[in-house]
């Protein structure tokens, strides 16, 4: 049995989420907020069999997809000048951990 932790994009975790149900695996999902960009994430955990991680995490990279984004940023010149220009980053996809469960039960 193997745990997969999957961090998603706010904007594609109900399609996520939505796929990996009417595929018959359960989820529990977190909010949560990623440290670089402060930007909302959903961390999913997925317990599956062995031979169902490959296809967990098919379903999730076909629904989420990476994007450009531009955000604010600042710079600071160390005289006591600071500007803000915007900036160009990717964001979407998802970050997904395997890991082994020794043991599991329902209660």
């Amino acid at each position: 049995m193997k745990m997969i932790t999957a961090i998603v994009n706010k904007e594609d975790s109900n399609a996520v989420s939505s796929a990996l149900t009417k595929a018959g695996f359960s989820v529990t999902k977190l909010s949560t907020t990623g440290g670089f960009l402060m930007a909302g994430n959903v961390t999913m955990l997925i317990g599956v069999e062995d031979e169902k991680v490959d296809e967990v995490i098919s379903l999730i990279s076909e629904h989420s997809k990476q994007r450009k984004e531009i955000v604010p940023s600042t710079a600071s010149y160390g005289i006591g000048v600071t500007t803000a220009f915007p900036l160009e980053v990717t964001v979407g996809g998802a970050t997904v951990f395997v890991t082994n469960v020794e043991r599991f039960e329902k209660l």
